[in-house]
């Protein structure tokens, strides 16, 4: 069975979809907001099977939500929410849902559909399992094994600069600001000091380089870094 993110405001639903879901196998995570649904999940992406989304949250609301996780990982997500209109279903699955459903709804149908995403979401998962290094040139990350090898030689690095240069893999060409990576890598360990970044970059850089890396850390001017692949003289 799988692990569950919950975010609903509303008690009541909240405690009855949970009772269900718990019912059906499923461990159950509640939170009542999306800043707390939000900052959990960076600090451990890979902790849920699924989410469940309202839409109607205070403060962080579930569009804002589902964009931000959207950005960063392919986790399903189910959306809820009294809209009902087929503009605000369109939006969802725009924004990146896996299904959508209206309130009020049956505690049954959802468990239904539930079951129904993981289930499509199973085998793209175990293919994932199967194969764990992300490359970039001739850089290769081992994800489970926490390594990187350039050219088939291992480069030791420091848990944060490992970090570091999967956030930059896994987004590979895509410029990335310095407040992203922040949050991204060191959470709430270090409170808006881009510094951090910028020291830990130059690092890892250099390591990069001495190394033989066909991908090199760009600076973006005034925002951050981006990681690509040199292109062949």
């Amino acid at each position: 069975m799988a692990r569950i993110a919950m975010v609903e405001d509303d008690p009541s639903i909240a405690e009855l979809v949970a009772l269900y879901l718990r019912h059906e196998g499923h461990e159950v995570d509640g939170f009542a907001n999306g800043v707390d649904a939000l900052r959990s999940f960076r600090a451990k992406p890979d902790r849920w099977a699924l989410l469940l989304v309202d839409l109607m949250l205070p403060g962080l609301d579930g569009r804002g939500l589902v964009r931000r996780i959207r950005e960063e990982s392919d986790v399903p997500i189910v959306m809820l929410t009294a809209l009902d209109d087929a503009r605000d279903k369109l939006e969802g699955f725009a924004l990146g849902a896996d299904d959508y459903l209206t309130k009020p709804f049956d505690p049954a149908e959802l468990v239904a559909r539930v079951r129904a995403v993981l289930r499509r979401s199973a085998i793209p998962a175990r293919q994932a399992e199967a194969t764990d290094a992300i490359t970039v040139g001739n850089i290769c990350l081992s994800l489970d094994a926490r390594s990187v090898t350039v050219s088939g030689q291992v480069i030791d690095l420091r848990p944060k600069e490992f970090d570091l240069l999967r956030a930059m893999v896994e987004h590979a060409g895509a410029a990335m600001s310095r407040g992203q990576l922040l949050e991204r890598v060191w959470h709430d360990e270090v409170e808006g000091d881009t510094r951090t970044v910028d020291m830990h970059v130059s690092r890892l850089r250099d390591r990069l380089a001495t190394a033989g890396a066909t991908a090199e850390i760009e600076t973006v001017r005034s925002f951050g870094y981006r990681l690509r692949e040199r292109a062949s003289p």
